[in-house]
């Protein structure tokens, strides 16, 4: 067993063409163990038709291109290029694209990070 695991899933262009639904999901991919991680691409004027809410991730979206919204709780938030949102669990969310828009999305135990940065690493 290697300590990496590496695969390619093409270019953010080609991710709305390659994957159902515009989404790449990392977990399986490079078999994730403390996170999954999706990169999305939405066309303009996309909405997400449902709502959604977790049991214990948090999400992290970070915007790459393009512009649109995010509803939390029914509140809605504008987002583009370099928009960074977290979202605890029992949040409902949607998003809907203004334009064509690319995103990530982390999702992750709430609470569960422990040590980060070069607390959790030493030089070599």
């Amino acid at each position: 067993m290697t300590n990496f695991k590496n695969a390619e899933i093409g270019t953010l262009a080609e991710i709305g063409e390659k994957y159902e639904n515009g989404k790449a999901f990392l977990h399986d991919l490079l078999e994730l163990t403390s996170c999954e991680i999706s990169v999305n691409a939405m066309t303009a004027g996309l909405k997400i038709p449902f709502c959604h809410r977790h049991f214990q991730n948090e999400e992290i979206y970070i915007f790459l291109k393009g512009e649109g919204t995010i509803t939390v709780d029914n509140k809605v938030i504008d987002v583009k290029e370099g928009s960074c949102v977290k979202i605890m669990p029992k949040a409902a969310r949607t998003i809907e694209a203004k334009t064509d828009m690319q995103y990530l999305c982390v999702q992750a135990k709430t609470n569960s990070l422990e040590q980060f940065g070069l607390k959790d690493a030493e030089l070599c």
